[in-house]
């Protein structure tokens, strides 16, 4: 259930700076002010999840709903077997079954963050409804007569394409396809209002320029701004990949820690875009990781707000209380089998054969610091002993020949080892 709130949802956002451009925010924040508006924000199926980019287009939407506003959300399930034109190449068609799934999945995942229930409940719409009976020389005559080539020539995307490889008609079209999903949306919900990313403002202003030649209307858009990280890598993307909102493809644990890990410099942008925190709970936060960057006082926050948003309060829990074990704050052997792997799985990690167990010893422990990753030679892990940094199950390690046992094997699969109090990794039995 998503919390009724009241105020100003314009004064809200400009607030946290989440409105790069708008079409009259004036005139929108007069209209919002008067009576709820009808918006949305369109989510394409080009993967089986959605990811952190997306989320911060979702909680967007979401904090439209909590002022008393109404969200479509809307999944694109004919705009998904096209592509939105990249700036780097041709996107692969995928095929209708797999777009299909999809869909599903995404469906499922949008349905979480919004209250479907009450006055102002969001309403799930799929633009494969109304775009699959259109015949082309209807979409010709009706919708593409509108739009003036020079015009859809001069988007980044498409300028870019056409300088270098090209761009089929296909991804060209895509802009009248959002077009008119704007406009269907106008028709059957009296939507006045598309946001999304700064990325889609030509997108976005193509939709509000047919619904005002075909009838007539003055409609909105609103983007937020791109995020960008302090050191120059994109935001949601990690060595290991995207962050993904489904579990299966990024779990819990990676997610918390996506969190954790997010560099001071760019704390301030995550809890405006992010947290539902008042300016007093955000201010207060930002004070205390400047004061004290140790503790991470944000960066704990937004973890464990994210993550019981897009998991759930248990796997929050179970994330965090899984990072403090790791790290030597907690006790490894309470923690669930699932968590533990999910969370050694995200660390350096290696395999012990079943046959290399002799009379229930591990090999050596040095031999086990460099197979998970840890150090790169046995010398490395030998020096890592003798300075005291080494670590089996959060229990220090003095001598080099130590030989762990099955019997200290947690969820009787997993070994855990530290070097020093940053890193660590896990060995795991193999067949």
């Amino acid at each position: 259930m998503v919390p009724m709130g009241t105020g100003d949802i314009i004064d809200e956002l400009l607030w946290r700076e989440l409105i790069a451009q708008s079409t009259d925010i004036g005139a929108l924040q007069a209209a919002a002010a008067a009576a709820p508006v009808t918006l949305y924000c369109g989510f394409d199926p080009t993967a089986p999840s959605l990811h952190l980019g997306n989320l911060a287009q979702i909680l967007t939407v979401r904090r439209f709903q909590q002022f008393g506003h109404r969200p479509l959300a809307l999944v694109g399930g004919a705009t998904g077997l096209i592509g939105d034109p990249k700036e780097t190449g041709e996107r692969q068609l995928n095929p209708r079954e797999l777009v299909e799934e999809w869909v599903s999945r995404i469906r499922g995942q949008l349905e979480s963050f919004y209250d479907f229930s009450g006055s102002n409940a969001a309403v799930m719409v799929n633009n494969f409804d109304w775009t699959e009976n259109v015949t082309v020389l209807e979409f010709m005559r009706d919708i593409g007569k509108h739009f003036s080539v020079n015009r859809m020539l001069d988007r980044e995307a498409v300028a870019a394409r056409l300088a270098g490889g090209g761009i089929s008609y296909t991804e060209f079209s895509y802009q009248l396809l959002q077009s008119f999903d704007y406009l269907e949306l106008y028709r059957r919900y009296e939507c006045v209002l598309q946001t999304g990313g700064s990325d889609q403002w030509g997108n976005i202003t193509a939709g509000v320029d047919l619904v005002r030649r075909v009838e007539s209307k003055s409609v909105h858009a609103l983007t937020t701004p791109l995020i960008t990280k302090a050191d120059g890598t994109k935001f949601g993307k990690t060595e290991s990949g995207t962050i993904w909102l489904d579990s299966e493809l990024t779990s819990p644990y990676a997610f918390f820690q996506f969190w954790l890990n997010a560099d001071d410099r760019d704390v301030a942008t995550l809890l405006h875009t992010f947290s539902f925190q008042g300016p007093e709970e955000v201010g207060g936060l930002l004070v205390a990781t400047a004061d004290r960057p140790h503790e991470r006082a944000a960066q704990r926050a937004l973890a464990g707000e994210l993550t019981t948003l897009v998991h759930g309060a248990s796997e929050a829990a179970g994330a965090e209380a899984a990072g403090r074990a790791l790290f030597g704050q907690g006790d490894l052997a309470s923690l669930p089998a699932g968590t533990l792997t999910a969370a050694l799985l995200e660390t350096p990690n290696g395999e012990v054969a079943a046959a290399e167990i002799i009379n229930g010893l591990f090999p050596t422990f040095d031999e086990l610091l460099v197979r998970c990753g840890l150090v790169t030679s046995k010398a490395q892990a030998r020096r890592t002993i003798a300075e005291g940094g080494a670590y089996l199950n959060n229990e220090r390690v003095t001598s080099e020949t130590f030989q762990p046992s099955t019997t200290d094997l947690l969820q009787g699969k997993w070994l855990v080892l530290r070097r020093g109090k940053k890193s660590v990794g896990g060995i795991c039995i193999s067949p």
